[in-house]
């Protein structure tokens, strides 16, 4: 089967790029979103709309947040077939029904199955769903992944490690300004009647982006 086809255009790749993934730009310049970002920043401490601690305390919870959230949801759904199929249908529900936070964006969760492998990236910017997994990895942003994943998704995942079978169809899903994507990787062999907590451990942030898998005999739980 073949790759799925997408839309946009993007830059001409380079030399192959060994494992763990597309390297990272080494920008060294703002950028115009950047730039835009400081000086509406500075304003509004200036105008005494907000204060310079309120954005560092701000900035200190967006640090805070990492994959685990992400881990816990898809352990939830592996165990939990009602609210897997929420969380399929009503993402942002789901996560309220797991006392987790909403999210300001739309969020579409998108399942792994033995036919279908689907691979989340932002071709225009670096859209992610950071109130789940944290900040973005730097590979997330850099223009080779932008560009390369939704020509040769294939050669991307090979890079990362991950050789599929041809048969199975590689979708890619592109993050929008107000749309995010999870991946909910298929739960490994040899996990029945692990507990939630268990299972968690197995799901990373590069298996939710996609771009890895999770396994069972990559970890040390006892069942």
């Amino acid at each position: 089967m073949h790759d799925h086809p997408h839309d946009h255009d993007g830059d001409d790749h380079g030399p192959h790029r060994p494992h763990p993934g597309p390297r990272p730009d080494a920008d060294d310049t703002l950028s115009y979103y950047q730039v835009m970002e400081i000086a509406v920043r500075e304003l509004l401490i200036e105008k005494g709309v907000l204060s310079a601690e309120a954005v560092r305390r701000e900035i200190e919870k967006m640090d805070a947040r990492s994959p685990a959230q992400g881990a816990r949801v898809v352990a939830r759904a592996w165990n939990d077939p009602a609210f897997k199929a929420r969380l399929l249908q009503l993402g942002n529900d789901a996560l309220v029904d797991l006392g987790l936070e909403r999210g300001p964006y739309k969020l579409v969760v998108v399942e792994n199955t033995p036919d279908v492998h689907n691979v989340v990236v932002c071709t225009l910017c670096s859209c992610y769903p950071r109130w789940l997994l944290g900040l973005p990895p730097d590979w997330y942003k850099s223009r080779n992944y932008r560009s390369r994943a939704v020509r040769e998704p294939r050669a991307v995942l090979r890079e990362f490690g991950l050789e599929l079978r041809d048969e199975v169809t590689v979708r890619v899903h592109d993050s929008t300004a107000d749309m995010r994507y999870l991946v909910l990787p298929a739960r490994p062999a040899g996990t029945a009647g692990w507990s939630e907590e268990q299972l968690a451990t197995l799901v990373t942030r590069d298996c939710m982006i996609g771009v890895a898998v999770p396994k069972a005999e990559s970890t040390g739980v006892n069942q």
